[in-house]
């Protein structure tokens, strides 16, 4: 059970064709994984979440010239001494962005570590599964082009419908007008039993989301996702007391630390840490408290690879309601439906949904098993 050494790999694919959402265009998929070997052999894999364009060797080089001399020798149980020490190391210089996506890394893979150790899956480590199904929403809806043409957004979410989903995420941000016309024609695709969700990437000025946030009210959405800059809080508690559909944020904040003024404040109806992102499960279970306490649900963001994914799922797994009734519906799991190798061919079964439906792994861990040749192929050591 003690660390012995962490392997290091970034990945890289050209994209067949580039996408965008509101802030920018996304030509290739990367990513940051670490593998963390003990002294007997056992591996625990972890992910570092390359959100945007950022480039997967700047967690790479945290990890390996800060992070790992503090992790060799140290047992893999000790995961929240552990992540308190690598957190403290780095306060000075780190407490958002790529330092904490690389403890992240890491303390993914020690739980899993500590799964296959215990020879339990992680949700059981984390306290146990409130759910075994997990309900998923597709995420999708990026644009290929700028044009305010809405047939093929109209096609992708009949797409989404005829493979299962019940529940979608559309991305907006590229003109108020132009988004309502979106979610009308999609609405009008559709029809009224899909439930919708719409993430506009803080595009908007808190007065301009409050225009978005009027012209969607008929559309009872789940939530408007990241509606304001992510530094602006308050312009997220102005908004809260502008419209009636519930507001999301979070996959732009980091630990219990940077989501206290958001949870304390009642600045969002649910939180949306990254697990990959955030500070791993470890700084998972500390938001989810703090959320708890506040009145929020924890509804966690995926968007990375398939160890991204089945992290994500043991969290979501072990994460209870806020507002527990008879009635009531657990959170639910982003089901990415862009194009990305690594989240369907990094591992020998992908995670996939059915009927809208994915079932909580239950293997030993995390519950995946690296495919070696595809990262033998497409992963360079750092």
């Amino acid at each position: 059970m003690i660390i012995k050494d962490i392997h290091i790999y970034t990945m890289k694919s050209e994209l067949p064709q580039s996408f965008a959402f509101s802030q920018q265009w996304v030509k290739r998929r990367s990513a940051t994984i670490v593998q963390v070997v003990t002294e007997d052999g056992v591996s625990g894999w972890g992910e570092a979440l390359c959100a945007g364009l950022l480039e997967p060797e700047l967690a790479a080089s945290v990890i390996k010239h800060v992070l790992t001399p503090l992790l060799i020798g140290r047992n893999v149980f000790e995961t929240e001494v552990l992540w308190h020490t690598l957190y403290n190391h780095t306060r000075d210089y780190g407490r958002k962005g790529v330092v904490i996506a690389a403890i992240s890394a890491i303390d993914i893979a020690l739980w899993d570590l500590k799964g296959k150790y215990a020879q339990q899956p992680t949700y059981a480590l984390l306290g146990g599964a409130f759910r075994s199904e997990i309900k998923a929403y597709a995420t999708g809806f990026f644009r290929t082009s700028l044009d305010r043409d809405t047939e093929a957004l109209v096609d992708e979410a009949k797409r989404h419908v005829e493979a299962g989903f019940s529940k979608m995420k559309v991305k907006l941000g590229f003109g108020i007008d132009h988004d309502v016309r979106v979610m009308t024609d999609i609405r009008d695709a559709v029809g009224e039993d899909i439930e919708l969700m719409v993430d506009v990437n803080h595009a908007y000025t808190a007065s301009e989301a409050a225009r978005l946030a009027d012209g969607l009210k008929s559309f009872k959405l789940r939530w408007l996702e990241e509606p304001v800059n992510p530094d602006d809080k308050e312009g997220f508690r102005l908004l809260r007391q502008k419209t009636l559909i519930p507001l999301a944020a979070g996959e732009a904040e980091f630990t219990m630390y940077g989501f206290r003024e958001l949870v304390s404040s009642r600045c969002i109806d649910i939180a949306q840490p990254d697990v990959a992102m955030a500070g791993g499960l470890t700084a998972m279970q500390h938001i989810t408290t703090l959320a708890l306490a506040n009145g929020i649900q924890v509804n966690p963001h995926v968007w990375g690879t398939a160890i991204g994914q089945y992290a994500s799922l043991h969290a979501i797994a072990a994460t209870p309601l806020v507002n527990p009734t008879l009635c009531a519906e657990g959170p639910i799991f982003e089901y990415d439906t862009s194009s990305h190798p690594f989240r369907s061919d990094l591992v020998t079964k992908p995670i996939e949904q059915c009927q809208g439906i994915v079932t909580l792994p239950q293997g030993y861990g995390h519950g995946f098993s690296i495919n070696e040749d595809f990262l033998r192929e497409n992963a360079r050591r750092y």
